[in-house]
């Protein structure tokens, strides 16, 4: 590719604050690609460079490409892409990074809005956790916002500062102080603080360029903070605690033998009512869970859920039957099956068939018949000595009353298999 990609970050001025560096870059380069904003701002270093505001990326990488492939191998076209602070820090650097071979691209940081809004608080750096809201859905901060938290968000024009309040309340933090950053770096530069009580429902207005803190105060308790989510939440196709969902004592369970890692791709078949699969993907936002689901009034819930718990960026609810809808889905090295409607023995085989050496099957079983079909499965894999396997069997009695007295009501049992693919068979 005979393209030389400059990534210079503004920082956070109204005029520029370039480093010699920096300043060397874009005025060498023939393009420079911007928003109308950016241009502004560097408008007294351009001088014969060619301009174009900057357009969808899917749009950016066909115009990049046709510009490389006009260029030949002629001298490399230099192209500067003007980003807001820090290129590498929730911006489109790493866009770039991705797209385009590292020895096509030199990165020039800056200090990020970030970055100043902590210091217009005194807000310590590491004790801040940041979150991306631009392009994002609102919903993405119920995954995210916790008790006694300070957190620095970027957003858009769907998460404008009484969004995020009503956020806030929603999530048991009415109290919360929400500090709204406007124009950091620029003469009508304002800051301003309110409880998301009183802002949630305002009409005030903000400039476009700002930054949102969110200090949470507040009892919580309506989203979790830690794993093992109390049945009573989610959205189920019966009474409050009930329908068609995993429960609680036997989802920790299955969290603990699935481990979900970054960048794990994982399955879960017969999701129901989506408790398993929105916990999955709850306590690591870095990996990517497919819940499939057939059942109309489950899948209605199975959304409503994933809504809810803001799980909106890593969880994708798959409407159809397993086996049948599974080549349509990216393929998983780990899989849960908790439902199957009969197709069990051919839904093991063919997930055990897809899974990468080190891929993880979990299924759990409460009828004979399906605990049958997973104990020869079970057997299956010993003969073969291609698996790492355990199982257990887990019988829960929750109290209740009756008459005035303690009573505890024994559940079904559930049983529990786990299989960790060890590729070919072992000769002993």
């Amino acid at each position: 590719m005979n393209v030389s990609i400059h990534i210079i970050g503004l920082g956070v001025h109204q005029n520029a604050e370039l480093t010699g560096q920096a300043q060397r870059a874009l005025r060498s380069a023939q393009w420079v690609i911007a928003s109308p904003r950016q241009l502004n701002v560097v408008e007294d270093l351009l001088t014969e460079q060619k301009t174009k505001h900057l357009p969808p990326l899917s749009e950016l990488l066909t115009w990049m490409n046709d510009l490389a492939e006009v260029s030949g191998t002629s001298k490399p076209i230099n192209i500067a892409v003007l980003a807001s602070g820090d290129p590498l820090f929730y911006g489109i650097g790493a866009w770039f990074g991705r797209h385009f071979s590292k020895e096509y691209i030199s990165f020039y940081p800056a200090v990020s809005s970030i970055q100043v809004a902590c210091h217009e608080l005194g807000l310590s750096l590491q004790d801040v956790d940041v979150l991306s809201l631009h392009g994002r859905p609102l919903q993405k901060i119920r995954s995210q916002i916790k008790q006694n938290q300070t957190l620095v968000i970027l957003t858009d024009k769907n998460s404008l500062p009484p969004a995020l309040a009503k956020e806030c309340i929603d999530a048991g933090f009415a109290q919360s102080t929400v500090t709204v950053c406007e124009a950091l770096g620029y003469e009508k530069q304002k800051v301003r603080s309110f409880i998301a009580s009183e802002l949630a429902d305002s009409d005030i207005e903000f400039d476009a360029l700002h930054v949102s803190v969110i200090q949470t105060k507040g009892p919580g308790q309506q989203l979790p903070e830690f794993p093992g989510i109390s049945d009573d939440w989610f959205i189920t196709d019966g009474p409050a605690g009930k329908g068609m969902i995993t429960k609680r004592e036997v989802r920790l369970n299955i969290l603990c033998l699935l481990q979900p890692a970054n960048e794990d791709v994982i399955w879960d078949i017969g999701a129901g009512c989506g408790s398993v699969a929105v916990e999955l993907a709850y306590w690591n936002n870095k990996c990517q869970v497919h819940a499939i689901e057939h059942h109309s009034e489950r899948l209605t819930c199975l959304e409503s859920n994933r809504q809810k718990f803001g799980v909106v960026a890593n969880l994708s609810v798959v409407a159809g039957r397993a086996p049948a809808i599974l080549d349509d889905i990216p393929a998983p090295n780990k899989v849960f099956i908790g439902g199957s409607d009969g197709e069990l023995p051919e839904l093991l085989e063919q997930v055990w068939n897809l899974l990468p050496k080190g891929g993880v099957l979990v299924a759990s079983s409460v009828m004979e018949t399906s605990k049958q079909v997973l104990i020869g499965f079970l057997q299956t894999r010993d003969q073969l000595k291609d698996s790492l396997n355990e199982t257990s069997q887990i019988a829960v009695s929750r109290g209740g009353t009756l008459a005035g007295q303690l009573l505890y009501r024994p559940a079904l049992p559930v049983t529990l298999f786990k299989f960790v693919k060890q590729g070919k068979a072992i000769n002993v």
